[in-house]
């Protein structure tokens, strides 16, 4: 694979020559657009003019839902999550996500300026290429979903984010990732070192209104000039 990122993307910008990039994956059946009206609705003008950059996820059969073909970062080949990977296609959309942090730094966006964050298998990939990126990021957040190829995090992860901030949100009702993923990448995760905030609330598999206000206020702290 090429450095350049061959999956499209939906990029928003709230001023010229923007100094910070977000980068948002969305989940499993969904796009880009999932996440869109967050450049409009969440208030970061204090990191001065942001880039916000959904990109989709290529399309692919996913075996948990009987072969269908629809949007996804890599197959799901059961209920299992952490038990039956597809390695191969975490892979591949690893470089993916590295290659769209690569052009951000091209574009002149300083690492610790960009964030990666991701809802479910967004939130999978997110994980997984920020804590492989060769450069210090500003941080990760990860709602609803779980560390992947977790057993060798600690082999894989690059020291330049050995002390990446972490977010960390899940809903204690979510039927489809289990709390228990997201609490247990969470301690994964802390007993390496990494600073991880965590919140929980009393909902099913999607986001609230309070989760977003307390990712607004993480963003502007980790990622402040």
């Amino acid at each position: 694979m090429s450095n350049a990122p061959t999956v499209e993307t939906l990029e928003v910008e709230t001023g010229d020559r923007p100094t910070a990039s977000l980068i948002v994956l969305h989940g499993l059946g969904a796009d880009g657009h999932d996440f869109e009206p967050l450049a409009q609705q969440m208030d970061l003008s204090a990191l001065g003019p942001v880039r916000w950059i959904f990109p989709h996820a290529p399309v692919r059969p996913v075996t948990i839902n009987g072969g269908y073909r629809m949007r996804a970062w890599y197959d799901l080949l059961g209920s299992e999550l952490q038990r039956r990977e597809d390695e191969p296609g975490l892979r591949a959309s690893l470089q993916e996500v590295l290659a769209l942090v690569a052009r951000e730094r091209e574009r002149g966006v300083a690492a610790r300026r960009i964030l990666l964050a991701g809802f479910s298998q967004g939130c999978a990939m997110a994980l997984l290429a920020a804590l492989r990126c060769e450069e210090r990021l500003a941080g990760v957040a990860g709602l609803s979903g779980y560390l992947p190829l977790a057993s060798l995090t600690a082999a894989e992860r690059h020291g330049a984010n050995a002390d990446l901030p972490v977010f960390l949100a899940h809903g204690s009702m979510d039927p489809v990732v289990p709390m228990a993923a997201g609490s247990g990448t969470r301690e994964l995760l802390r007993q390496l070192g990494h600073e991880v905030e965590w919140h929980e609330y009393p909902i099913g598999h999607t986001v609230s209104v309070e989760e977003l206000e307390a990712l607004r206020t993480w963003i502007l702290k980790t990622a402040a000039a």
